[in-house]
């Protein structure tokens, strides 16, 4: 019986457990004597439940297709029809709002984006405790899916250590069991059960540490959730908006870590580019990122204080630098939190967001094979390499590059598919800002949302222009094209691409 429960298609068996999932809102709407947010949680749960059952039954015996087209068009499918599911409940508790919105917030949560059409008091806390589990389970379903599909495709990354065909691999790298296009439900389930208790765990202490630091209890499970997918989904406006304080900021931008490289994460053997923790090019690409952004957005509201007569004192100096350095490494991996000591920043100094370095962190991204969005270091660190050794030619024309034959081929055929990966990225962006601005839209708020939508990064729109803007005043036809982008930012350029080779569906 076990060995036919693996014939399930992956769809059923996310089915099953968005039904399971369901009953945890429903439990908390009880706590609070929230009846009619409970039911349509615990009956839509059952329903799904019992669908279960029927597809098992139905499927369970059918012989197993080709396991990489599947598990792609599964991943598309996931993304794009499961929210139609995950907003049942949602549209059901928010009578008065349509079932499209309903959806396009599904989507932007399990995307791990963040975005929302709603102000926070117009949801019930249980609907926000939804929305923060459904992100949460949209990156822990990222994580097992680039080792357990992406990983065998050489795509969401994984081609920068691959490029040049099979015979040039890079034997530095570790992909434990994988062969270049074959996708296993074993893998897949053995990943999922060796990820799931480190997930939940790291979640659950960052849950117990921000109550101890005095957040409030949803608050708390929300944030903890959010931070590890990197959502950025509150039952709040902000993180600053709360009762966040300095503590509360300090645990979660530990736990924003795991977002910049494979290493944090089990089976971390499956992407590793250096032996040693210290040599790591994602994390040591991210420290100098995060080190020369807060350098230089601390010296501009310094030297914007020059014209005025603010003589802050030390305290709100460090605490400027410190608001800096969270927002900025928040950002960087996608996930949106802004310090409260980046509003102190500004009123210091009078000046407004600098929305084209919070865009551009968001764009750049975390690291690959983690829950972050956006371009990811890795591709960037490739180019970066690449950059390098073009101008060492210049001056000396016959010198030899070392580093050895993993950084020869990471700057030249990994650096070549990154700059491939960023274009299509670039090419992304244009395509979704015309396609929206069609829909009525200026030039600046197009960019925002669009680059907010492709990176993954919902809070991007709320910080990044000089006044906030909103998920929900945007038309239909503007939603649409973002739930689209979200999608695209979440799965990446390749891989779409990657459904179109023929070889995929000759097999």
């Amino acid at each position: 019986m076990g060995a036919n429960l693996r014939n399930l298609p992956l769809f059923v068996i996310l089915v099953a457990v968005s039904g399971l999932l369901m009953y945890l809102p429903a439990i908390h709407a009880l706590t609070l004597h929230q009846h009619a947010v409970a039911r349509p949680f615990f009956y839509t749960g059952s329903l799904l439940l019992f669908v279960f059952v029927l597809l098992a039954l139905a499927t369970v015996a059918n012989r197993r297709g080709p396991r990489e087209r599947s598990s792609l068009l599964t991943m598309v499918g996931a993304f794009t029809l499961l929210p139609l599911v995950l907003a049942i409940p949602f549209h059901e508790v928010m009578r008065d709002t349509s079932l499209f919105n309903a959806w396009w917030e599904m989507v932007s949560a399990l995307t791990t984006t963040g975005g929302t059409l709603y102000a926070p008091a117009r949801l019930p806390p249980s609907l926000h405790l939804w929305r923060a589990l459904v992100g949460w389970s949209g990156g822990y379903f990222m994580l097992v899916m680039t080792i357990a599909v992406l990983a065998p495709l050489r795509v969401g990354g994984f081609e920068i250590f691959f490029a040049g065909g099979p015979g040039g691999e890079v034997k530095d790298v570790n992909l434990r069991g994988t062969q270049r296009g074959v996708v296993t439900r074993d893998k897949m389930i053995g990943y999922a059960l060796e990820l799931l208790p480190v997930y939940t765990g790291l979640t659950g202490i960052l849950w117990v540490l921000l109550r101890i630091s005095g957040e409030d209890n949803l608050v708390a499970l929300c944030a903890a959730m959010s931070t590890l997918a990197t959502s950025g989904i509150l039952p709040t406006s902000s993180l600053a908006s709360g009762q966040s304080s300095v503590l509360t900021e300090v645990i979660i931008f530990v736990f924003f870590l795991p977002a910049l490289s494979r290493r944090f994460w089990p089976g971390d053997g499956e992407m590793r580019a250096t032996k040693r923790l210290r040599d790591d090019p994602e994390l040591r690409l991210a420290a100098m990122i995060v080190l020369l952004t807060v350098i230089l957005l601390f010296f501009r509201h310094w030297l914007a204080a020059l014209d005025t007569d603010s003589h802050p004192g030390p305290g709100v100096i460090l605490r400027t630098l410190w608001g800096g350095l969270f927002t900025t490494l928040s950002f960087l991996t996608t996930t949106g939190f802004e310090s409260s000591g980046w509003e102190d920043a500004r009123a210091w100094a009078g000046l407004g967001t600098p929305g084209l370095i919070l865009s551009g962190l968001a764009i750049i991204g975390g690291g690959i094979a983690t829950t972050a969005g956006g371009v990811r270091l890795l591709r960037v660190y490739a180019l970066i390499r690449h950059g390098e050794r073009e101008l060492d030619l210049l001056v000396y024309p016959s010198s030899v590059g070392g580093g050895g034959s993993a950084a020869r081929r990471l700057r030249r055929q990994g650096a070549f598919v990154a700059w491939i990966f960023f274009m299509l990225f670039a090419l992304s962006i244009s395509v979704v800002m015309i396609a929206i601005s069609y829909t009525g839209l200026d030039f600046e708020p197009a960019m925002i949302f669009t680059v907010a939508a492709l990176s993954n990064t919902g809070p991007l729109t709320a910080v990044a222009g000089d006044f906030p803007l909103a998920w929900g005043d945007l038309s239909t036809a503007a939603k649409a094209i973002l739930a689209a982008a979200m999608v695209l930012g979440r799965l990446e350029t390749l891989a779409i691409i990657a459904l179109f080779n023929p070889e995929l569906w000759r097999k």
